[in-house]
């Protein structure tokens, strides 16, 4: 049995990129609160989210991997990835899916050989392996996926 491994690159726009029946799918969604909606409203969007990803897989996800982020440029995006964070431990812990992050320096190393890779680099390398991500965050999902498949092989 192929395991179903979800790869996240939280945030506001989130990277999302999963093994699906022997194959790979990525993208990346927005979970911007629309102007009549708190900012907060972002997390129960993206719950919601992961929600209809593991009801739409007749097995489920089998393990989560998701990008883990140390530094934040500002106060804003650190609280953002938090609440992201936060969503999807309590997502995984409810439905007792296995979870891990890895750190950015490490799927930039795996990626593309250097620990720090700007965001073309990790682009062109993820085209190389033959996909087109719309943008970084689909690029950065894909890299993470990569890395998770290698490591649950």
């Amino acid at each position: 049995m192929t395991k179903t491994i979800l790869a996240l690159d939280l945030g506001t726009t989130t990277g999302i990129a999963m093994t699906l029946k022997g194959s790979i799918q990525s993208y990346s969604k927005s979970f911007k609160a629309t102007r009549f909606q708190s900012a907060d409203r972002r997390f129960f969007n993206f719950r919601n989210h992961l929600q209809d990803i593991q009801n739409k897989l007749m097995l489920g996800v089998d393990v989560v991997y998701f990008e883990e982020v140390r530094r934040h440029i500002g106060t804003d995006a650190a609280h953002c990835y938090g609440g992201f964070k936060a969503t999807l431990t309590m997502f995984c812990e409810d439905n007792k899916i296995p979870y891990e992050g890895v750190a950015v320096g490490t799927i930039k190393k795996f990626i593309t050989g250097k620990g720090n890779a700007n965001k073309e680099k990790v682009i062109k390398a993820v085209q190389e392996l033959g996909h087109n991500p719309k943008d970084d965050n689909e690029a950065d999902a894909l890299a993470l996926l990569y890395f998770a498949m290698e490591k649950e092989t």
